[in-house]
C-alpha cells in the first residue's frame, strides 16, 4: 500500500447554485481525514450519485465553507482506527456512509466500520452503484413492509444457499414498485422477484425504462404517467398487498388506498409536505417511512445492521441473484463530471445508477 498523502483532491460546493453554474460544484484540495476509533480510512476508487446529492447541493447552505457530497463509494482500506474490529488494511469495501459527515467525492474518506462491508467480486465501479439503493430497498422491503413474512426468512437465508426463491412459478401476493427503473426501484424489483413469492408490478413511462424494469425482473410494467387505478385493476385484479413508493406517493395515495387489500402496507422514500393518511383507515392500511441514514444519523444500537445487510447483498451479487444497476460511468471524479451527473438526475433522465471511477 502506498504512503497516504497529507492532502487530497475532492469536489465540493460552497453555496446553493443551479447546476449549470460552473461554481455549483468545484474541484478543491483538502486535508486527508484522520480516522476516528471505529473508522476506516478508505482510498475511494469509484462513487455513484444519488438524488440526495443534488437535493443537498441545491438546498443546504454550507455558509461559504466547502462541503463534500457523495454517499456511495467502493475502495480500499488504507488505515483503521484504534477500535476497528471488522476490517484490515488492504480490504476492498463498499458502503453508503453517513449524511452528517463529509461525503465520498474525495480521494480519501473516513467512515464508521459498522456501515461498511467487503465489496462483492465485481469491479469497484459496479460495487459503488449498490450500497445506498440496496440498503434502502432491503430495509424498506424486509424490515418495514414484510418483516414477519416467509420472504424475510428467505431473504436472510438466500445468501447462505446461494439460491433464489424456489416458488417463482407460484406467485402469491402483489407488490407495486414505483419508478422500477430508478436506483432504488431497480433493486427492490430484483430483491422481491428473487427472494419472495410476490408478483412484482413496476412503473415506468419510456420504452428504455420499461425495458430496464423488465430486465430487473418486473412481471408487469405499467405507465406512471397514466392513471394507475385502471392499470392496476388489469394486472392485479385481486388487489395489491404492498406498495414501495419511490416517487409521487402523495399524488398516488388515493390509487394506492383503492388498490391495496385490507391490512396492506405502503413504504415511501420520497419527499412531500403532507399526506392525508386518514384515507388509509377503512382498510387498516399501514404507512412506513424508509430513510437509510436513520441508523447512522442517530447512532442507533443496531447500526451494525447496515454492515450485515451489505454483506448479504454482496453474497447475493456473487451468487448471481442480484446485479449492479450501474448504467453509465462518466469517468473520473471531478467537478465537471459530477455536474453532468447532477444535471441528469435533476432532469429525471437517469436509468439505474450513474457512477464515476478514479481521480
Amino acid at each position: 500500500m502506498s504512503l497516504i498523502p497529507t492532502t487530497m483532491p475532492a469536489v465540493a460546493y460552497r453555496k446553493n447554485l443551479p447546476i449549470d453554474d460552473p461554481d455549483s460544484l468545484v474541484d478543491i484540495e483538502l486535508p486527508v481525514p484522520q480516522p476516528g476509533p471505529r473508522d476506516l480510512l478508505v482510498q475511494v476508487e469509484a462513487v455513484s450519485v444519488n438524488p440526495v446529492d443534488s437535493k443537498i447541493r441545491a438546498n443546504a447552505d454550507p455558509g461559504g465553507q466547502p462541503r463534500v457530497l457523495g454517499w456511495d463509494a467502493a475502495g480500499i482500506v488504507v488505515a483503521v482506527g484504534s477500535e476497528v474490529e471488522l476490517f484490515a488494511v488492504g480490504d476492498e469495501v463498499y458502503y453508503a456512509g453517513a449524511l452528517e459527515r463529509p461525503g465520498t467525492n474525495a480521494r480519501y474518506h473516513a467512515v464508521d466500520e459498522r456501515l461498511v462491508a467487503r465489496k462483492p467480486a465485481v469491479s469497484f465501479t459496479e460495487a459503488a452503484a449498490l450500497p445506498l439503493t440496496a440498503l434502502t430497498a432491503w430495509e424498506g422491503l424486509f424490515e418495514h413492509l414484510i418483516p414477519d413474512s416467509p420472504a424475510t426468512a428467505e431473504a436472510r437465508q438466500a445468501h447462505q444457499s446461494h439460491q433464489p426463491h424456489q416458488g417463482s412459478g407460484d406467485r402469491r401476493g402483489a407488490l407495486l414498485v414505483t419508478a422500477a427503473a430508478g436506483g432504488v426501484g431497480s433493486i427492490v424489483t430484483q430483491l422481491a422477484t428473487a427472494l419472495t413469492s410476490l408478483t412484482v408490478i413496476g412503473t415506468a413511462s419510456r420504452p428504455e425504462t420499461v425495458k430496464f424494469a423488465q430486465k430487473m425482473g418486473a412481471h408487469h410494467v405499467i405507465d406512471h404517467h397514466q392513471p394507475l387505478g385502471p392499470q392496476l385493476a388489469e394486472v392485479a385484479p385481486d388487489g395489491l398487498d404492498y406498495v414501495f413508493g419511490t416517487t409521487a406517493t402523495d399524488r398516488n395515495l388515493d390509487a394506492y388506498a383503492e388498490a391495496l387489500k385490507p391490512f396492506g402496507a405502503i413504504v415511501a422514500i420520497d419527499d412531500f409536505d403532507s399526506l392525508p393518511i386518514g384515507r388509509l383507515k377503512a382498510k387498516s392500511l399501514s404507512f412506513h417511512w424508509e430513510f437509510m441514514f436513520t441508523r447512522s444519523m442517530f447512532s442507533t444500537p443496531d447500526m451494525i445492521r447496515q454492515h450485515e445487510i451489505l454483506t448479504q447483498v454482496a453474497r447475493l451479487v456473487d451468487a448471481g441473484i442480484l446485479t449492479s444497476t450501474g448504467n453509465g460511468d462518466l469517468g473520473p471524479v471531478n467537478a465537471a463530471n459530477l455536474r453532468r451527473a447532477h444535471r441528469t438526475l435533476e432532469a429525471g433522465a437517469a436509468i439505474g445508477k450513474i457512477t464515476l471511477t478514479g481521480f
